[in-house]
């Protein structure tokens, strides 16, 4: 496999677009006047204790409290996540207390960040754990020798009274690379105790690193080709990044036009059709993808794709070949919480699993956690993906004015009758001869269309004035109006 880093960063917004086999899949876009706060800690004051909840809100300095619950104050144990249902939140917290808490998912306009006091500081081979006694390897090592290898170099080097989870990227590397890496993590540990013993009120203690560099942590493998960034300025903070990694990166590393890379990767159309419900494949199905507050839904549909042999076969093709568009969406739009899948209806248990193995492997391209559940007994697959910043529709978007964000609008008949409710109670109270309309070109078309205008005035004796806004997507407004 092919990948490819595309990195266009400018005084105002960074754009990283990752590549595999020529085709986006993963996509971030960094604005200076939107923050990213993820992984952020915070010295925060405990506003609110609801043992109803068994939650606290904390103040952090933000517009909204930032919410934490039970089982992220609780002693965490890594890799039982049962919590406790004896523990009582307000045994563990108190009204003006002041904690240290690290943000683990953004906070929206109606919903204040979610907060930890487990917290973890991500380097390049190793994340430290300084509040949780614990070793653990990626799963994504699966060779049982490599696991077992790693796995004594972290024994051997972890800190009394912490933790630490040793990364994929880590795959082959040495003790020497290991310790370089934890004596890092455990100087910005360092760094954040002294500063939260001497901050006063609640305060940002450890900012996150920047989009770019925690790309380069995180992105940057050996299966990386190329690294195409648009100026001198970047491309020397990308060698400054990559100066410590093992490996010749550097040569990868390449300045570009990035109109030309844009057009060659036909990234501008790629990045619209990440905004759209329906997502083709290439045997001439589909998939349609609806995200709602609760979870997301993926239904799979034939579309044009007929098959070529039996109505079972035909099926199981479609949705294996269904099974890598999806991945590549989710991890694309970076979908997060509970997913539930509409694959096309299987009869054969060996079919089904035919699928679920064929999306086991292909989630192993994804670095987000990622946990299926299975089949429920109407067929649709349950599967879980951990939240990670926002989703791509909420840094390309904005809610649309006419429908609230529901994607529809009143047809033109239903807002005519409105329209000619208002036009009754402003004839009914304005002196004035005329009553003049603004409404959209489609609706003022609807209205001369069906000859409503001349029925309005005989109705109301008044001279109706239609004008139409070519500004206005949808709507009306209706007023007197006295100089005709």
């Amino acid at each position: 496999m092919e990948k490819e880093i595309i990195i266009r960063a400018e005084t105002d917004e960074t754009l990283v677009a990752v590549m595999e086999d020529r085709r986006l899949v993963e996509l971030y876009i960094d604005r200076a006047d939107e923050e990213r706060l993820t992984g952020n800690i915070y010295k925060g004051i405990v506003e609110n204790v609801l043992p109803g909840m068994q939650a606290a809100f904390v103040d952090i300095g933000l517009n909204k409290n930032s919410f934490l619950y039970v089982r992220e104050v609780l002693p965490k144990v890594v890799g039982n996540e049962e919590t406790d249902a004896s523990a009582n939140i307000s045994d563990l917290l108190k009204r003006g207390q002041e904690i240290l808490i690290q943000i683990v998912k953004e906070p929206t306009p109606t919903k204040g960040a979610r907060v930890t006091t487990h917290l973890t500081l991500a380097g390049r081979y190793l994340v430290l754990m300084p509040t949780v006694s614990y070793i653990g390897i990626s799963r994504r090592i699966e060779e049982e020798e490599e696991r077992d290898r790693l796995g004594r170099l972290a024994e051997k080097i972890c800190p009394e009274g912490m933790g630490i989870i040793v990364r994929t990227v880590a795959k082959g590397m040495g003790e020497e690379e290991l310790i370089n890496d934890l004596k890092w993590l455990k100087s910005v540990w360092s760094k954040i105790v002294n500063k939260s013993a001497h901050a006063k009120g609640c305060r940002l203690i450890y900012k996150d690193l920047n989009l770019l560099s925690s790309i380069l942590r995180d992105q940057v493998t050996e299966d990386v080709t190329a690294i195409l960034v648009n100026d001198e300025e970047t491309y020397d903070a990308v060698l400054e990044g990559l100066q410590f990694f093992s490996g010749n990166y550097k040569k990868r590393v390449h300045i570009a036009n990035m109109r030309t890379v844009f057009e060659d990767y036909n990234l501008f159309d790629e990045i619209k059709k990440a905004g759209k419900r329906k997502a083709w494949l290439k045997n001439g199905g589909y998939i349609v993808i609806d995200n709602t507050e609760a979870l997301t839904a993926i239904d799979v549909n034939t579309g044009k794709y007929v098959g070529t042999t039996n109505l079972e076969d035909t099926v199981v093709n479609a949705n294996i070949e269904a099974v890598e568009e999806i991945v590549r969406q989710v991890r694309l739009r970076n979908i997060g919480g509970i997913i539930i899948i509409d694959f096309i209806d299987m009869d054969r248990k060996e079919d089904q699993d035919k699928v679920i193995a064929a999306l086991e492997k292909e989630l192993k391209k994804d670095r987000v956690k990622t946990n299926i559940l299975g089949l429920t007994q109407l067929g649709l697959l349950e599967m879980t993906r951990k939240k990670t910043g926002h989703g791509l529709n909420q840094m390309m978007d904005r809610e649309c004015d006419c429908c609230d964000g529901r994607g529809r609008v009143y047809n033109d008949s239903i807002v005519c009758l409105e329209i000619r409710h208002c036009v009754d109670k402003e004839a009914a109270e304005t002196r004035a001869d005329v009553i003049r309309v603004e409404a959209s070109k489609p609706l003022i078309q609807y209205i001369k269309h069906n000859r409503l205008q001349p029925k309005w005035e005989r109705e109301t004796g008044k001279k109706i004035h239609l004008v139409t806004d070519e500004q206005r997507c949808h709507g009306f407004i209706v007023r007197p109006e006295f100089d005709a």
